[in-house]
């Protein structure tokens, strides 16, 4: 009797369907990690790329690289002041020098134009720029300063407009102003309503000067206005000396009143109209404008925000010594 025998399948003797399969499979596989490693570097590529684009901008921000504003032909060099005048602010006498003085560095610069819009602010900030343009023009008599009148020349703004060879306006632009103030607050009406009683303690008799919880005494105001004529002398002799024989001057020239700018050529505050390109163009002839105001650098603006916010709890007190004190302001 014969009988089928059964054979058990090796692996070397799997059947041709089945085989073909796995090889597609593995096939199939090893595409995938194939692709995947490319789709890795590529990926890695691409990031790094983008790393690196954004790590030059950001130098570029902080001011690290980028041109030096050398060689960059004959221009009419361009210094903006605009906003408020003071330690610290928008204007200020530090910032305001390393402009004027990488202009005049400049072998390209034909002639300089200060652009302002400013109502005025500190009077120490605006003497000090006023007599770094005046040492400047006496080492650099043959490249002009103009400056060129926007919205606003105000009081301060006037005081470092008075140091230029001409005063350029719009005939609708706000010059003048030409005064000195101290402003505060007093209190003491507000404090008998309220029923609060004021105890000062102070070492020395004029430490408590202008107290805006103490009333008024008149020694003290007395004194202050005297300072304030004082440094009202020195605007006037500051205008008086830049504008010299232009200057119309009337009662009512340094009385602190405000003119348009047609109306302040009349009067000799001002010369011509003219905007920035204008004077460019047509006066110092020279149409390229090169900006030289000093910016403030990506790491200074942080640095600012955050003093910023660690002061804010300082306000209070930071209020309190400001409204003691007073301020004075060409404004």
């Amino acid at each position: 009797m014969s009988e089928d025998t059964q054979q058990t399948p090796t692996p070397n003797s799997v059947p041709q369907d089945t085989k073909w399969q796995r090889d597609v499979i593995e096939k199939l596989a090893n595409s995938a990690q194939s692709e995947q490693r490319t789709a890795r570097r590529w990926g890695t590529f691409f990031k790094a790329l983008t790393f690196t684009y954004l790590f030059i901008i950001l130098f570029f921000a902080i001011g690290w690289l980028g041109g030096d504003g050398k060689n960059i032909g004959s221009h009419t060099a361009l210094i903006e002041v605009a906003g408020v005048i003071e330690a610290g602010g928008d204007v200020n006498a530090d910032s305001f020098m390393t402009s004027l003085h990488d202009a005049y560095k400049d072998n390209g610069t034909k002639g300089i134009i200060l652009r302002i819009n400013s109502p005025g602010g500190s009077p120490v900030q605006a003497g000090i720029i006023y007599d770094e343009i005046k040492r400047q023009k006496k080492l650099h008599p043959k490249i002009p300063v103009y400056a060129v009148v926007e919205d606003i020349c105000a009081s301060g703004g006037y005081y470092i407009a008075a140091a230029a060879d001409k005063i350029y306006v719009d005939k609708a632009s706000i010059v003048g102003s030409i005064g000195v103030l101290m402003d505060g607050y007093g209190f003491t009406e507000v404090m008998k309503k309220v029923g609060i009683e004021r105890r000062l303690l102070t070492a020395g008799e004029n430490k408590a000067m202008l107290d805006p919880f103490s009333a008024i005494n008149p020694k003290h105001q007395a004194f202050a206005q005297s300072m304030l004529n004082e440094i009202h002398e020195q605007f006037k002799t500051v205008v008086r000396q830049g504008r010299g024989a232009r200057l119309k001057e009337t009662p009512e020239t340094f009385s602190g009143l405000f003119w348009s700018g047609e109306q302040s050529i009349k009067i000799g505050l001002a010369d011509a109209f003219g905007s920035a390109d204008f004077v460019a163009r047509d006066v110092i002839k020279q149409e390229k404008i090169v900006d030289f105001t000093s910016q403030e650098d990506f790491a200074s603006r942080i640095a600012k925000r955050i003093g910023a916010s660690a002061s804010a709890s300082f306000g209070e007190t930071l209020a309190k010594q400001m409204i003691q004190a007073g301020e004075v302001k060409l404004r």
